[in-house]
């Protein structure tokens, strides 16, 4: 499935249960495993869980492939491995402590803050 369609799909799943601060940092120039990470938070352990749910579950309906779920059990942190794109669906306090935005975006990604409509590319 094309990127682009693929991270249309994670977001409209993402925006559906009410995520909130979705951020897709464009890595394509950074490293060959994935093109796209979108970064997604989530309020409580039963929101995260909710939100990777509705990712793997929109994904499947459109024909691609969730390759892993990682962090169900404690729904702090839900990474959901999309190949192309990797999901993170964190809780605040995760987010704020990791802030994979900087670690990724501090080089050359291209990032877009997907909840004011601009897709990275």
């Amino acid at each position: 499935m094309d990127t682009r369609k693929l991270e249309k799909i994670v977001v409209a799943a993402l925006e559906d249960i009410k995520a909130k601060d979705i951020d897709v940092l464009n890595t394509s120039k950074l490293t060959s495993l994935f093109d796209r990470i979108v970064i997604a938070t989530g309020d409580s352990n039963r929101q995260t869980r909710a939100l990777a749910r509705n990712v793997q579950e929109k994904v499947r309906e459109a024909g691609a492939h969730v390759l892993s779920v990682e962090g169900e059990e404690s729904g702090e942190w839900v990474l959901v491995d999309l190949g192309d794109i990797v999901v993170h669906i964190m809780q605040p306090a995760i987010r704020s402590y990791y802030n994979l935005e900087e670690l990724w975006a501090g080089s050359s990604a291209r990032r877009g803050r997907a909840a004011a409509g601009a897709a990275a590319e």
